[in-house]
């Protein structure tokens, strides 16, 4: 836990006074049901029943194979409801909102689990739900926009700045600030002012707990867990247990992007651009420019972008406790293949950089070691991202077939597969 909201010199609560009193309420709500048997319970039988946890640790033996080196185990969030980490929180935050009174909830999202995940919790718990989304993200997750305006959700695109996260972010908090008499703000990330960074590791510390049980059933000797890091909900969930020991090797997985160089990634603690600073009501490390302003960022995955990072993660990167590595837009695509082809396991963009450290690191030790990856969610919403690259050419023939259908409103069971043009170039492909 923080102390009195701070971990080491990172955390807070940096906000506007009419923030302070919803914050302060949180506070009191979220420690009255930590020790509520009751709340716990129908969190506990929500999990099981709602969520599917516990969630596979897979032991990846075809990888291991063609690695050499460790044993390669996956922990398998991508299993949860909704396809991702995110349902954790959410559904532990939804269900303290309503204990709390509130009858709406608002969130944001970047790659969309997030957003997923609470317009699910807020379907399953009757709470109307609005999701903040940066304009850039909605058209790049089109199939998370989609499903979460089937479980109820209203997403609102953000247009102000770089119209990602962090502008979705600001946006929430001008929402709640004007409306936190009835409204909960469900955070996604371990960030933001006290006590979200607390509330989130412990909705999610569920990932690590399981973990810890799984492995040691099988006697697993953990040499290292991977796990990637954007804001960092999965990956202070994933090494909670261990914190406070010397081993196993903790790596977080930051967006490398396209280079290193200024808006080229989203790297905050592996590399010498981030600084100090205070932004979204705490005080962390950021990618900033010379005035001090947020910096746009660039990453292939929507969920890594951020250009801050938790501040419990801050903290303990900078004690040496966690070790960052930057992962490439193209590592990261990297294993994303590799993973599929060896076992069939399609992880999201984001879990495709810690799968990347994973590759990187698995000959360093003797195969009697394990090495866990944190697969915090599954690729099926980056097939508008990867297709293009994978399979250009058909995909676009795809695309082109499936506005022409929509043009023509002809019935898809009576629809030419493709386009006469495009068919002509498959076949001389």
């Amino acid at each position: 836990m923080s102390h009195n909201g701070f971990f080491g010199p990172f955390g807070g609560k940096y906000v506007a006074e009419v923030l302070r009193r919803p914050l302060d309420e949180l506070q009191v709500a979220f420690e009255n049901a930590m020790h509520d048997s009751l709340f716990l319970e129908e969190l506990r039988i929500m999990q099981r029943d709602f969520i599917g946890r516990p969630t596979p640790l897979y032991f990846a033996e075809n990888a291991t194979k063609a690695l050499g080196g460790a044993q390669i185990y996956i922990k398998m969030e991508g299993l949860a409801h909704t396809g991702a980490h995110k349902i954790n929180n959410a559904l532990g935050q939804a269900l303290l909102a309503k204990k709390m009174g509130k009858t709406r909830i608002i969130a944001e999202t970047g790659a969309g689990q997030h957003g997923l995940a609470t317009a699910a919790a807020c379907a399953k718990l009757g709470l109307p739900c609005e999701v903040f989304m940066g304009e850039v993200d909605v058209r790049r997750q089109q199939p998370n926009v989609a499903a979460m305006e089937m479980y109820g959700a209203k997403v609102i695109p953000v247009k102000a700045g770089t119209k990602t996260l962090k502008d979705a972010i600001n946006e929430a908090m001008r929402d709640w600030a004007a409306h936190f008499d009835n409204t909960h703000y469900l955070i996604g990330s371990a960030l933001g002012p006290a006590p979200f960074p607390d509330i989130v590791r412990y909705f999610q510390s569920v990932i690590g707990k399981e973990v810890e049980e799984q492995s040691q059933e099988r006697k697993l000797d953990i040499a290292a867990l991977c796990a990637c890091v954007g804001g960092g909900s999965n990956a202070i969930g994933f090494f909670s247990p261990y914190i406070e020991e010397s081993s196993p090797r903790l790596i977080g997985a930051e967006a490398g992007g396209i280079g290193p160089g200024p808006h080229e990634n989203a790297v905050r603690m592996s590399g010498s651009a981030a600084k100090d600073g205070i932004v979204h009501g705490y005080k962390s490390r950021f990618l900033l420019d010379d005035d001090g302003q947020v910096a746009e960022t660039r990453s292939i995955s929507a969920g890594l972008d951020y250009p801050g990072i938790g501040p419990q993660l801050a903290s303990l990167g900078q004690k040496g406790r966690i070790e960052f590595r930057a992962i490439t837009d193209n590592q990261a695509l990297e294993a994303l293949q590799f993973f599929a082809k060896h076992e069939g396991i399609l992880f999201a963009m984001e879990s495709a950089h810690a799968g990347a450290v994973a590759l990187q690191i698995a000959k360093e030790f003797p195969k009697e070691k394990a090495v866990i990856i944190n697969m915090s969610g599954r690729g099926d919403k980056d097939i508008f991202i990867t297709s293009p690259v994978f399979r250009p050419l058909e995909w676009e023939q795809f695309l082109q077939s499936e506005l022409d259908r929509l043009k023509n409103g002809t019935d898809i069971h009576y629809a030419e597969s493709l386009p006469t043009n495009l068919k002509k170039e498959l076949e001389n492909k």
